[in-house]
């Protein structure tokens, strides 16, 4: 594309595709400022929304910020862009997590406009799947998109899908025992029906698990809901981790976008995710989580992956409540 301005409708409906990005306890903690001069749409984290129990160093803040920088950048494709993207472009400005330059002048990515269907398709699904394996050939798209975006995805062997599970078990007993995790949790996980615009609604829950280890967060944990169902969960999960060779924010922003294309590819495959990020909202967890048998050096998240319904949309927040045209 030439060196042409990037009209104001244009730049809505990319941060409308930004937004439909996963994000922890979809807090959705993101805005951005268009500036129209140079051309320059900017991500920024929104400190009203840090999740100071469950994410201390705001990693997943970035991470759903990194996702939600992924959707943009395909939704970029669709029409034509091929945006430069620069993270943390400023050091001195630690909320400025990434600058995209909107007169691209490259040719824009078709594997990334394929992908573009996918965005407001793919939802949380923390119903039960099927025990039913992912083909080879499946497989191998979830790894070639995380390698993409500079991230590993491995799904480990039965031994550690178990030890994995133990841990977010432990995870959820140690929320139920923190009463500013269960005040975080109630803040964000409405167990009444309600319109709120941000947060996981009820009806996104999904039934409540029989078996006190599941791959499924139970968002209602230690708080009533008496006509939510039980279901059996499937018997073999297929978990995956997603991981980065270092742990600092630049990192955090290439998982969230590696996280972000994973679902996608998975979405347009025909399957279905949630994310378990449990055992990694505790430090003492989160080293646990790592496959011995793997090189993976930092697991960023685990994934729940497979055949079965689609979840629940969770609210998002108008775009003009999140973007800025100056």
């Amino acid at each position: 594309m030439s060196e042409e301005t990037v009209d104001e409708r244009t730049v809505t409906a990319l941060v409308a595709d930004a937004t439909a990005a996963p994000s922890l306890h979809n807090a959705q903690p993101w805005r951005f400022r268009h500036l129209r001069g140079p051309g320059v749409l900017r991500l920024y984290a929104d400190p009203e929304r840090v999740l100071p129990h469950g994410d201390p160093q705001n990693r997943g803040l970035h991470l759903g910020c990194g996702a939600a920088l992924f959707n943009l950048r395909v939704s970029a494709a669709t029409v034509g862009l091929a945006p430069d993207v620069r993270l943390l472009p400023d050091p001195s400005d630690a909320d400025l997590l990434a600058e995209v330059r909107l007169r691209g002048t490259g040719t824009p990515d078709p594997q990334l406009a394929e992908l573009h269907p996918a965005v407001r398709r793919r939802h949380s699904s923390r119903l039960p799947y099927r025990d039913q394996e992912i083909p080879a050939g499946v497989r191998e798209g979830l790894y070639a998109a995380a390698r993409a975006e500079g991230a590993q995805l491995l799904f480990p062997g039965t031994w550690h899908v178990r030890s994995v599970l133990d841990l977010v078990r432990d995870a959820e007993e140690r929320e139920l025992m923190d009463a500013g995790a269960r005040e975080e949790m109630a803040r964000w996980a409405h167990t009444d029906p309600g319109d709120a615009p941000d947060g996981i609604p009820a009806e996104a829950f999904g039934p409540r698990p029989r078996r006190a280890t599941s791959s499924v967060r139970d968002f209602a944990v230690g708080r009533p809901m008496p006509d939510r169902p039980w279901a059996s969960f499937e018997e073999r999960p297929n978990i995956a981790l997603l991981g980065t060779a270092h742990d600092d924010p630049a990192d955090w922003l290439r998982a969230g976008q590696a996280l972000e294309r994973v679902l996608l590819r998975a979405t347009a495959d025909g399957l279905v995710a949630s994310v378990t990020s449990q055992p990694l909202e505790w430090p003492e967890l989160r080293w646990a989580t790592r496959d011995p048998l793997s090189a993976m050096p930092q697991v960023q998240m685990v994934l729940r992956i497979g055949y079965g319904p689609q979840g629940a949309a969770s609210p998002r927040r108008p775009v003009a409540d999140v973007l800025d045209i100056v």
